[in-house]
């Protein structure tokens, strides 16, 4: 197979429950997060519907006007508003020197009730979201989509453990109150080329594993193994998916975390809405005992979601370094 290529798993067997399905299907994912790091899924299940409905609600953010999306500004635990060019990856082992990001974003994770425990005692990454309170339907329209998201990932860590030759249900338990952000992002076109401006910079991202759905407008590139960008094509229906650093932590660097960036240069706006998933937000993320051995210790420390996401976001995240939001950390 060729390595230049992003594969196209086909899940619909899997999904169905046919004989044989599930390591089949482990088998072209292994290839994929080997050799590639991304790898596009059709047939998963997701209605075209629901996904172009949640595309609608992001347009209808991102049409609200600057001093009233700033009033829904992003906090601490990672929800809210992020502003155009509020962030920069230095954090990137693939690119120095970048400009702000050219996109802005708005971003919820689960939906905690206000009487959660988590919530009462205000800790990080498991605050309550924001909602625009001027737009109607908004926040049922992006709930049932993260649970959507959140039902296909719990099926999709079956197919990773049996690619790491584990149980099938290896996943099943730090999955099972997983730390999940929905990034409801807007590219605006950009002129071009100006010199280390991006709509975002070229990065890995931080997950165990990225869905960004389908999207009829390109922008996304990735760099292969031997150093050469490629465009991701549109394919219709079809999700985009790759893993990140905590991806890399419990598989011991045996799966990759593939760097990409995103330009938009379509003549008009590109909407874009990747969902990053991880385990539960108390599970200890290590080499899983299928990557370690006498010859392969472990690369990392155990690593918690909080203490990981507090650093990154604290490097990369430049509204979030503003007096007053420090203050609230």
């Amino acid at each position: 197979m060729a390595t230049e290529t992003i594969p196209v798993i086909d899940l619909g067997p899997y999904l169905a429950g046919e004989a044989g399905a599930l390591d089949r299907t482990a088998k072209e994912l292994r290839f994929a997060l080997t050799e590639i790091g991304f790898y596009f899924i059709v047939n998963h299940g997701v209605p075209r519907e629901q996904i172009r409905a949640v595309f609608d609600q992001v347009k209808r953010v991102h049409d609200l006007p600057v001093e009233r999306k700033l009033a829904y500004k992003i906090n601490p635990h990672g929800t809210g508003y992020l502003p155009m060019r509020g962030n920069t990856l230095r954090t990137s082992t693939v690119q120095t020197g970048t400009k702000p990001n050219l996109n802005e974003a708005f971003f919820v994770k689960r939906e905690m009730p206000a009487d959660h425990p988590d919530v009462l005692a205000d800790r990080r990454y498991r605050g309550t979201n924001r909602w625009p309170s001027e737009l109607p339907g908004f926040r049922e329209v992006v709930v049932g989509y993260c649970n959507t998201m959140e039902g296909l990932v719990k099926k999709l860590v079956r197919v990773y453990a049996r690619a790491l030759d584990l149980p099938a249900t290896y996943f099943d338990t730090p999955f099972e109150d997983c730390q999940f952000s929905l990034r409801m992002t807007h590219y605006p076109h950009q002129e071009g080329p100006v010199e280390d401006e991006f709509g975002l910079a070229p990065h890995t991202d931080t997950s165990f594993l990225t869905l960004l759905a389908p999207n009829d407008i390109p922008g996304l590139s990735i760099r292969t193994q031997a150093g050469t960008w490629i465009d991701a094509p549109a394919i219709p229906d079809a999700y985009v998916v790759n893993g990140g650093q905590f991806l890399q932590r419990w598989t011991n660097d045996f799966f990759l975390a593939t760097p990409h960036r995103a330009i938009n240069r379509s003549g008009g706006e590109r909407y874009a809405i990747p969902f990053f998933c991880d385990s539960n937000i108390d599970w200890p993320v290590a080499a899983v005992p299928t990557t370690v051995g006498p010859d392969k210790p472990p690369k990392y420390p155990t690593t918690y979601y909080t203490d990981y996401m507090a650093w990154y976001q604290k490097r990369n995240y430049d509204v979030l370094n503003a007096p007053d939001l420090q203050a609230a950390e």
